[in-house]
């Protein structure tokens, strides 16, 4: 035993996934405001009307990529979730049949032959 595990998953990177995702979802949504707060900086009206032809063309694209954001946001917590649900119930059933078993031995009172 002590060998590689059979089912290895970075559950505290995981847990942090979807809500990473809905940051870029946000900061993704928000590029108009962000245009427009630089407008009186850049000068150049044709720098600016070439941002609001980008934000413009963004758009349209931007819904695919939301429904694609928001379901692997959602897929990362079910996985969380249903993963820890299960980690709770083996180690529930584990605790158990150690109680079960009265002295954590085997059911057979440590005779191995099932007699």
């Amino acid at each position: 035993m002590g060998g590689k595990p059979d089912l290895a998953l970075p559950l505290s990177e995981l847990e942090d996934y979807g809500t990473r995702l809905r940051d870029i979802k946000s900061r993704m949504n928000h590029t108009k405001k962000l245009f427009q707060s630089y407008e009186d900086d850049i000068g150049d009206g044709g720098v600016y009307d070439k941002l609001e032809d980008f934000e413009s063309n963004w758009e349209d694209g931007r819904e695919d990529i939301n429904q694609a954001l928001d379901a692997l946001a959602q897929m990362s917590d079910a996985i969380v979730r249903e993963f820890k649900k299960l980690d709770d119930d083996l180690a529930k059933q584990v605790s158990e049949g150690v109680k079960s078993d009265g002295k954590g031995g085997s059911k057979d009172g440590g005779k191995g032959d099932g007699k």
